[in-house]
């Protein structure tokens, strides 16, 4: 590759919304550095570019020096670092707050020019949600650190490796009920390539720096989202609303579990905390900075959940054939 080449740093790259980035980086000519904890298990990003274009390195946000080397030299810097629950010493304030700050922070002192950090539609400082407030946290952090920063802050992200659509889609097919912890919550999803975009456009100054909400088209309770799913696997299934005051009880027995075990066992299933980010809506605000300023015109969800959720019908690649035969 030739040495002109600029240099991007992804934070994150080998993640779900990280590899998007990274593709589309590499597509405009970017040489990438994908900055991740364990690089032998993100060796495929390599395929990304050409030879030598797209490299997994070691990288810890928790870390000063990792961080620093990981970012040193780059043109530009994405930290698509986050988590949705607490492991071990994975947390939402060394990860979400702390290191999103400490990213920021080395950015500005190497001389990086555009920095890009993707944050949480749900981000507030008052929230009750430990989450959403280190994700409020860490923007201010950002901000201070490198005030020219871009923040975008989505929606659910929904894409073929995503853990939403995926995730109910395949319970669907053992259960003929599909439990739902604020079944009327409001939600706006935005399909990964379209912040992958946003963020690159952000990544080689291509857009205004600032903080953007990044929703789809359409705005939807999370019912009807469920609804949607059902008709793309074909599948009948049963809805039903866990009433709040139940899903908190619930979430304690999931969260105590995970500690009586001595954290061998990780509460994937709810935890409190995330009882807490259902009970609010996850849309736009009406005077935020959206996709649309940025020339980005959202992707609707049934332009692509039938390009990764027909796994999850009972016939696979092969319903379309049957569904002709009957005819």
């Amino acid at each position: 590759m030739s040495g002109t080449l600029k240099i991007a740093t992804v934070f994150g790259g080998s993640g779900f919304v990280g590899r998007y980035i990274v593709r589309r980086l590499a597509r405009e000519g970017w040489r990438v550095r994908v900055a991740v904890r364990r690089p032998n298990e993100a060796l495929f990003v390599r395929t990304y570019g050409s030879v030598g274009q797209v490299e997994p390195i070691l990288a810890n946000i928790r870390d000063e020096d990792s961080t620093r080397a990981a970012i040193r030299g780059a043109d530009a810097v994405v930290n698509c670092v986050g988590i949705l629950q607490e492991t071990g010493k994975q947390k939402f304030g060394p990860v979400q707050e702390e290191g999103a700050g400490r990213v920021a922070r080395l950015a500005a002192e190497e001389g990086v020019a555009q920095l890009v950090h993707i944050s949480s539609l749900g981000a507030n400082a008052d929230s009750d949600s430990a989450y959403d407030r280190s994700k409020a946290a860490g923007e201010a952090l950002v901000l201070q650190a490198f005030p020219g920063a871009m923040i975008l802050r989505p929606s659910i992200v929904f894409g073929p490796e995503d853990a939403f659509f995926n995730r109910f889609a395949t319970l669907a097919r053992f259960s003929v009920v599909l439990p739902l912890v604020g079944a009327e919550t409001m939600f706006q999803p935005v399909y990964v390539d379209d912040l992958a975009q946003a963020a690159v456009m952000g990544a080689t100054g291509e857009a205004p720096a600032g903080i953007y909400e990044i929703g789809g088209p359409v705005a939807r309770s999370f019912r009807n989202l469920m609804r949607g799913m059902l008709r793309v696997v074909r599948r009948r299934r049963i809805i039903m609303n866990i009433p709040f005051w139940i899903a908190r009880i619930q979430a304690w027995f999931f969260d105590m579990g995970s500690k009586a075990i001595g954290g061998l066992y990780t509460n994937k299933i709810l935890t409190r905390d995330q009882v807490k980010q259902l009970a609010r809506d996850n849309v736009v605000s009406q005077d935020a900075r959206r996709l649309s300023d940025l020339g980005i015109e959202p992707t609707p969800m049934e332009a692509v959940l039938e390009s990764y959720l027909y796994c999850h019908r009972e016939s696979g690649q092969y319903t379309a054939l049957k569904e002709s035969a009957v005819r």
